[in-house]
């Protein structure tokens, strides 16, 4: 079983940026694909970018679309979120998943194995 730990988060200026990493152990996750989740208080679980086993696909949500880029390093089992021009609106924990598949359908029910999380919070 793969075990994820997210790192990078932190407080930032809105405009700001921050690079999200997720570091993969125990399994690797080349064959699989991967995603980033996030969750504000009050509110359900929203996914944010996924991105295939190979890179070929990727998705984001509307909220971040231009703003945000997911990548992934399989070589060294890793995963990244590029973020931005950061909002206050996107203040969250936010978390890495693996789905089962090289393609997984972005909502964070079909993921399998999900990090700890880090806390991102932008003030304005």
């Amino acid at each position: 079983q793969v075990q994820l730990v997210e790192s990078g988060g932190g407080l930032v200026q809105a405009g700001g940026s921050l690079r999200l990493s997720c570091a993969a152990s125990g399994r690797t996750i080349s064959t699989y694909a991967m995603g980033w989740f996030r969750q504000a208080p009050g509110k359900e679980r929203e996914s944010v970018a996924a991105i295939s086993c190979s890179s070929r696909n990727t998705y984001y949500a509307d909220s971040v679309k231009g703003r945000f880029t997911i990548s992934r390093d399989n070589a060294n089992n890793r995963m990244y979120l590029q973020m931005n021009s950061l909002k206050p609106e996107d203040t969250a924990v936010y978390f890495c998943a693996v789905g089962p598949t090289c393609y997984a359908y972005p909502v964070p029910n079909v993921f399998d194995s999900w990090g700890q999380g880090t806390q991102v919070t932008v003030s304005s």
